[in-house]
């Protein structure tokens, strides 16, 4: 492999893991403070990626704000989603929460992808790019709709970051993460926290549908491929881990890139799930997992 090769790998995986890390961030943060196996994660992607594209395309919208709005509504749907079905349910669950709460999570996807189908048909709905420009970096020419879907993923981790470490809020989601006996016993609201790092998970997966809109276009099932991305990662790094969630979606990134360099289309695929199970085997608990469901570590 020739220095050019390596750097156009090095590119390709570093672009492919920051938008991984920015799916399996909201993944891990629903997962480590509301213990949900969350199944319908992809579609909050697609909700993004259609705001994204009738913002865009219908109301006229510039790219940042078509991106803004979609990452509102994806907020929005998180709050809907929590308030109707996940607060009633955490009433009623006693110890068969997660279970439940797992069960909810694949219903919810069958539904949602079925009123996409319904509402929207089967088209697909994208747009050839939201910057028309290129830029070239070590001889590999990248559109910048992608440099800036990257630089989109890296600020939005900087700002988790800043936001469970620096505010009061903050603090209450990781303190709920670690123990929601204590925090409770510490004056924090459980309902608001559960509704708010849900509705953050959302936002996330829907920012993620429309940055890479021009890329990915809408179409109903079009969260399948972003979900089992997520959960990849988020399973590497140890279930609910925000921060090893980051670290594992670049690890993965690159894997993947060499992976198709190597192997070829569709191989990368086999690449990955063999790196899940020969980890696991070794360390079940993840790369950065513990004996405790935690946030940031």
């Amino acid at each position: 492999m020739d220095i050019a090769t390596a750097q156009n790998l090095l590119v390709a995986g570093l672009l492919r893991g920051g938008l991984y890390s920015l799916m399996a961030i909201g993944l891990a943060l629903v997962f480590g403070v509301m213990n949900i196996c969350h199944f319908a994660h992809g579609e909050y992607y697609v909700i993004g990626a259609y705001a994204a594209y009738f913002a865009y395309e219908l109301l006229g919208l510039p790219p940042v704000l078509a991106i803004l709005a979609a990452s509102a509504i994806g907020f929005a749907a998180g709050v809907i989603t929590e308030k109707l079905l996940f607060y009633p349910l955490r009433k009623r669950s006693k110890g068969e929460w997660v279970m439940n709460a797992f069960l909810l999570t694949a219903g919810l996807s069958v539904v949602l992808q079925n009123t996409f189908r319904l509402v929207f048909g089967m088209r697909y709905r994208g747009i050839t790019h939201y910057w028309d420009a290129t830029f070239t970096i070590f001889g590999m020419t990248i559109s910048a709709d992608r440099l800036v879907a990257f630089g989109i993923a890296l600020g939005t981790i900087g700002l988790m970051w800043l936001f469970l470490h620096k505010t009061r809020t903050g603090w209450a989601i990781r303190a709920v993460s670690q123990d929601e006996k204590g925090a409770m016993l510490a004056g924090i609201d459980l309902n608001s926290i559960h509704t708010l790092t849900f509705a953050i998970g959302s936002m996330l997966a829907a920012l993620g549908g429309a940055s890479l809109l021009s890329m990915s276009p809408a179409y109903p099932y079009a969260g399948n491929k972003p979900l089992i991305a997520s959960w990849f990662v988020v399973t590497i790094a140890g279930l609910g881990n925000v921060e090893g969630a980051v670290v594992a979606g670049f690890i993965v990134g690159m894997f993947e890139s060499v992976s198709y360099f190597f192997l070829g289309q569709g191989w990368q695929d086999v690449a990955s799930l063999s790196l899940l199970i020969l980890l696991l085997l070794i360390k079940p608990s993840g790369l950065f997992g513990s004996g405790l469901k935690s946030v940031w570590e």
